[in-house]
C-alpha cells in the first residue's frame, strides 16, 4: 500500500480522464516533480460499454437526483476496476466525469468519488480539480494548460506554440515557452473554443446507432450547408474575450440546425462547425503560434484536420509529430496536476481560467487504512 507523497523530488502519479465525448476512461503515468516532465510511463484505456454511455449521459446538464447518482456510480465502477491495476503509483488524478458546467450561476459538478477510490485502490487521490477556481470566480476550465507548458518546455519549444484538444468540448492553449512558470503574466492563454466532438457523435448516435463519425468517413462525403454555419458563427459566445469555457450542452441546438440536412450533409456542416471555432478562436491569441498541436479524438478526423490545415495560416499536426500521445494528454494532465496540488502549487491562473488569483485546485484523499498508520 502507497501511503503519503514526498514533498520534493519526482514522483510517479496517474491521471485519470472520462471526457465529454463518453468514449470512456484513460489512465496514464509519467514522473514529475509538478514543474518538471521528467519521462511518461505507462497508458491503459477501459472503453464504456453503450449502456454505461447511456447512463452517463442520462445525467448530462443535471445537478442532482437519480440520473446524477446513477452516473456517479458508473463512473467510480469503471475507474476502481482499471485504476486497480495502477496501485504501484504515489498519487492518481482523478477528474471524474462532468455532468453539468455552468460557473457564472449553478458552479461546475464532476461525479466521482475520490475518497472511496483512495480507500479501493490504496493510493493517495487527487479530485475535485474545478471547484475550488469557481469559488474564486474562475470558469473552472480549462486545466490542462499548466501542463501543456510543462509539455512545451519538455520539447524544446522555442517559440509560442498551440495546443488543440478536441475532445466532446474543443480548447486552446497558447504557450509561451520562454517564460519558465505558468502563472507567470504572458505565459498562457487558454479557453474553450466550442463544441468538438460532441455534437458529431451525439448525430451519429442518434441517426445511424454509432458512436462517433470514423475517420471522417461520413462528414467526406457531404456538403456544409454554410447558412447553418453563419447561424452558428453568430453566437454570442464567440464574441466574448477569453478566458471562457463551456458546457457539452452549451451549444445542443446545432444538431436542430442540422436537422433537416442528410446524414453526410449534417456531418460535413457539424465538422464546419468544430473547425470554425477553432478558427474564431485564434484571433484570441497574443501572438501568432509557430504551429497547433492537436490532441484529442478530433485529431483521427481527417477531414476535420483539413479544415482546420486550410484555415489556419500556421502547422496544423498531430502531436505525436513532437512525441507526446494525443489519446493520454488528457488523463498526463490530471496526474501532473495531482502532484501539484499535493505540493501546494498553482494548477490555474487569471489567464487560463480568469481566476481572480493563481490557485491550486482540488482535494487530496489518502487510503483511510494508511492514514491510520
Amino acid at each position: 500500500m502507497v501511503g503519503r507523497i514526498a514533498k520534493t523530488g519526482m514522483v510517479t502519479a496517474a491521471g485519470a480522464m472520462s471526457g465529454t465525448s463518453l468514449d470512456g476512461v484513460d489512465v496514464a503515468v509519467l514522473r514529475t516533480d509538478g514543474e518538471r516532465i521528467d519521462s511518461f510511463g505507462r497508458s491503459a484505456y477501459r472503453a464504456y460499454t453503450q449502456a454505461e454511455r447511456e447512463t452517463i449521459a442520462a445525467g448530462f446538464g443535471q445537478w442532482s437526483g437519480e440520473a446524477v447518482e446513477r452516473a456517479a456510480e458508473v463512473v467510480d465502477a469503471a475507474h476502481a476496476e482499471i485504476l486497480a491495476e495502477f496501485s504501484d503509483v504515489d498519487v492518481i488524478g482523478f477528474h471524474g466525469q462532468t455532468l453539468a458546467h455552468a460557473p457564472r450561476t449553478h458552479g461546475t459538478l464532476q461525479v466521482g468519488d475520490g475518497a472511496a477510490l483512495a480507500d479501493a485502490v490504496g493510493v493517495p487521490v487527487v479530485w475535485d480539480y474545478r471547484s475550488a477556481d469557481v469559488s474564486l470566480g474562475g470558469e473552472g476550465a480549462p486545466l490542462a494548460p499548466f501542463f501543456h507548458h510543462a509539455c512545451a518546455r519538455h520539447i524544446g519549444a522555442e517559440a509560442p506554440l498551440a495546443f488543440l484538444n478536441l475532445g466532446g468540448v474543443g480548447n486552446l492553449t497558447w504557450v509561451d515557452p520562454r517564460i519558465a512558470r505558468p502563472e507567470t503574466e504572458g505565459a498562457l492563454l487558454a479557453f474553450d473554443t466550442g463544441p468538438a466532438n460532441a455534437p458529431i457523435n451525439d448525430l451519429m448516435q442518434a441517426r445511424l446507432g454509432e458512436p462517433f463519425d470514423k475517420g471522417g468517413a461520413l462528414a467526406r462525403r457531404g456538403t456544409v450547408e454554410t447558412g447553418a454555419l453563419e447561424l452558428f458563427l453568430a453566437e454570442p459566445y464567440f464574441a466574448r474575450m477569453p478566458p471562457k469555457s463551456l458546457d457539452r450542452n452549451d451549444f445542443a441546438e446545432m444538431i436542430g440546425l442540422v436537422g433537416e440536412l442528410s446524414d453526410a450533409d449534417a456531418a460535413a456542416t457539424l465538422t464546419a462547425m468544430s473547425a470554425a471555432g477553432v478558427t474564431e478562436a485564434m484571433s484570441h491569441c497574443p501572438t501568432p503560434p509557430d504551429r497547433v498541436l492537436v490532441t484529442g479524438g478530433g485529431r483521427l478526423n481527417p477531414v476535420l484536420m483539413e479544415m482546420l490545415r486550410v484555415a489556419l495560416d500556421c502547422p496544423v499536426v498531430p502531436i505525436e509529430d513532437v512525441g507526446l500521445d494525443g489519446d493520454m494528454l488528457e488523463a498526463q494532465a490530471f496526474g501532473y496536476l495531482a502532484v501539484r496540488v499535493a505540493r501546494g502549487m498553482p494548477t490555474s491562473c487569471a489567464s487560463t481560467t480568469g481566476v481572480r488569483a493563481a490557485v491550486g485546485g482540488g482535494t487530496l484523499s489518502h487510503p483511510r487504512a494508511a492514514s491510520a498508520t
